[in-house]
């Protein structure tokens, strides 16, 4: 099994997928378009990225304000995220994706990428973020072998 991230933007979407056993999140490519609503080629693209890497479900980020509130953009995103689920199948999962771009970026410039250079991959570094911030969660969520959460320290004593 395989999950993919994808970072919804008006004119690209970046991608991400999962390794087989759920640990790291790999950044594979940033799908472009001439117009935000032109959104047959980027789902077409999409869908040949799932069957490619054998993806089971989908988290998609969700661009939320800093103060917690939703804009034009969470609307746009839900609506392509009904899309996904239509022409896929899979299950949609949304992502906090607050900072996602400027921790991206922050990495990209820490690596020593000039500023020119971070446009290209932005948004498929933020895809990896994404993805692996609900990789890391779902891990540390996980149930035990009879599908009950571990205790925690507080409920054993």
């Amino acid at each position: 099994m395989r999950i993919m991230g994808l970072d919804f933007g008006s004119k690209t979407v970046g991608v991400a997928v999962s390794d087989p056993l759920l640990l790291t999140a790999q950044g594979i490519e940033i799908i472009r378009r001439k117009e935000e609503n032109k959104l047959r080629r980027t789902l077409a693209r999409i869908e040949e990225l799932i069957l490619e890497y054998g993806v089971e479900q989908i988290v998609l980020g969700l661009p939320k304000n800093m103060n917690d509130t939703e804009g034009d953009r969470v609307q746009a995103t839900k609506e392509f995220a009904e899309k996904l689920e239509r022409r896929t199948a899979l299950p949609v999962v949304f992502w906090d994706e607050r900072l996602t771009t400027v921790a991206a970026d922050r990495a990209m410039m820490e690596a020593g990428i000039r500023r020119e250079h971070r446009k290209e991959h932005v948004d498929r570094i933020a895809a990896v973020l994404i993805l692996q911030g609900y990789l890391d969660c779902r891990k540390n969520t996980q149930t035990d072998a009879d599908g009950i959460f571990p205790e925690t320290d507080e409920e054993k004593n």
